[in-house]
């Protein structure tokens, strides 16, 4: 399954923080990339560092136009969830989504708002759903919406191309420095 996540706003003195760990939760979560509509090059300079030094093949593209991607992604079969609590409660359509992407390997793209999301966004997406019908953190919806649709597989996932490793423990704290080409 490829999900892709797009985020839509970003005001730069207020979020930059949010939309950069919208982003590392999207990566570590099992999200291909991030389609971001700012400019905002300091986000994808700092996402491709984390990436570089922890691995996977996450990308980031910035300065895209929404509309555009939404219509595009549609176009070419792909699926839209567009995370806001004003959708039906995920538990109430996760097996839906799951199942449709499993039986037409479909492509999901993730919509995480940051300022007021435009209305057509609810009608493009395939699926509004919310975490809760509650005002919440667009991160942790994004987790929980990724945890929930992978049912916690990516939480086992190894990263390719690391240069650098958690080695878990009970306690302490371990890192391995990976040779490059190992």
């Amino acid at each position: 399954m490829e999900i892709v996540i797009l985020r839509l706003g970003h005001r730069p003195e207020r979020d930059k923080r949010i939309t950069t760990h919208v982003g590392l939760v999207g990566r570590a979560l099992g999200a291909k990339g991030m389609l971001l509509t700012s400019g905002d090059k300091g986000i994808e300079s700092s996402i491709n560092e984390v990436t570089q030094r922890w691995g996977g093949d996450f990308f980031v593209q910035t300065g895209v136009k929404w509309s555009d991607e939404l219509k595009r992604w549609k176009q070419e079969g792909g699926k839209v969830c567009h995370l806001t609590m004003y959708g039906e409660n995920i538990l109430d359509v996760i097996d839906e989504i799951r199942a449709e992407a499993k039986r037409d390997k479909t492509r999901i793209m993730v919509v995480v708002g940051a300022e007021k999301v435009p209305y057509i966004v609810y009608d493009a997406a395939d699926w509004n759903i919310a975490i809760s019908n509650q005002p919440h953190s667009e991160v942790a919806a994004l987790a929980l919406f990724l945890d929930h649709l992978q049912r916690g597989k990516e939480l086992k996932t190894k990263f390719e191309h690391a240069e650098m490793e958690i080695v878990p423990k009970k306690q302490g704290k371990e890192v391995i420095k990976k040779v490059k080409g190992k």
